[in-house]
């Protein structure tokens, strides 16, 4: 499928994964604490995957916000705030590996059906933050109504309008996470508490980490300044991480007679999803500025306090290439 990065920077991706996690487990032998006190993350290029550096397979989707330079020369600070699928399939070694984040705060954006089917398994410290973000909204599908659906390939592909159809519930979806009310709330709640360091490090997740998800991080991002190109990049890196994870999915599906189309679209991430997000947000607010202060009801001494939360002003981490 045209959404799976090729076999040659796969290769080149492991084996700078490979390399880094070795500097950084080199890195803790050496320097001890003080290399420990370090985001993980620090040494890994904007937006890769922390889930797969520290080998916590239930969480591909799990990465740092941090890292990207912003379009006036700062820097979005790493191990502050994170973005992941669902915590659900964690067991005891995964969860010991996620504490090298210091997590103090799970916001899961998912709808309570998503949550009683799949709850987050998370370490006892962290603290637990449910926001709807769909909650006024009818074209949420749980896990279980996938799993239903795939079963049946053809009846699923006619039930869903095959991949176009996907598509376009896609595209009205993303333009919801902008207009719904549920919406507003919980990503004025989300971006507020994340001001808070008494919450910090957080990670804010969805069920595959990639729409809900994808707006927050989108957004979060657009307002500290990181240049469109580079959110764009950030939001379809969820395709290198989520397509592969969903893949023995994906093939009984295609061999079962389904629409090809139907998973990438379904599993993965289209960059007119994120575009329809965009466009509701500036044709409704015309700046990112006034979809935080309108639309978000985040006044101008919060953004203010909120930049000042995440951007360094001389750049003191490694960015990353």
């Amino acid at each position: 499928m045209n959404d799976f990065i090729t076999s040659a920077p796969r290769t080149r991706d492991v084996f700078r994964r490979h390399f880094a996690k070795y500097v950084f487990v080199l890195a803790s032998c050496c320097m001890g604490p003080l290399a420990l006190a370090q985001a993980p993350s620090t040494i890994l290029a904007p937006g890769q995957s922390l889930g797969i550096f520290l080998d916590i397979g239930p969480v591909p989707n799990l990465r740092d916000l941090g890292g990207y330079v912003t379009s006036g020369g700062d820097v979005v600070a790493r191990g502050k705030v994170y973005r992941s699928n669902e915590f659900y399939t964690m067991d005891s070694a995964n969860l010991i590996k996620l504490q090298a984040l210091k997590l103090k705060t799970d916001y899961d954006l998912r709808t309570p059906a998503e949550i009683s089917a799949q709850p987050d398994k998370i370490p006892p410290e962290m603290k637990y933050v449910r926001l709807n973000v769909m909650a006024d909204e009818d074209l949420i599908v749980t896990p279980d109504q996938i799993g239903e659906l795939f079963q049946n390939p053809k009846l699923a592909s006619q039930k869903l309008g095959g991949a176009k159809g996907v598509e376009a519930s896609f595209v009205r979806l993303y333009r919801d996470f902008v207009s719904l009310s549920s919406a507003q709330q919980s990503y004025r709640i989300l971006f507020l508490s994340l001001s808070d360091a008494a919450n910090l490090p957080g990670v804010f997740h969805c069920t595959n980490g990639k729409d809900r998800t994808g707006w927050g991080a989108a957004a979060l991002l657009t307002f500290l300044g990181v240049p469109k190109d580079e959110v764009l990049a950030d939001y379809l890196r969820s395709n290198n991480y989520l397509l592969p994870m969903h893949q023995k999915e994906i093939g009984a599906f295609i061999a079962g007679g389904g629409d090809p189309g139907i998973p990438s679209a379904l599993f993965g991430v289209k960059q007119k999803y994120l575009e329809a997000s965009f466009d509701e947000m500036y044709s409704r607010y015309g700046t990112i500025e006034r979809y935080f202060s309108k639309g978000l009801k985040i006044n101008p001494t919060q953004q203010k306090h909120l930049r000042e939360m995440y951007l360094i002003h001389s750049p003191g981490v490694l960015v990353g290439g």
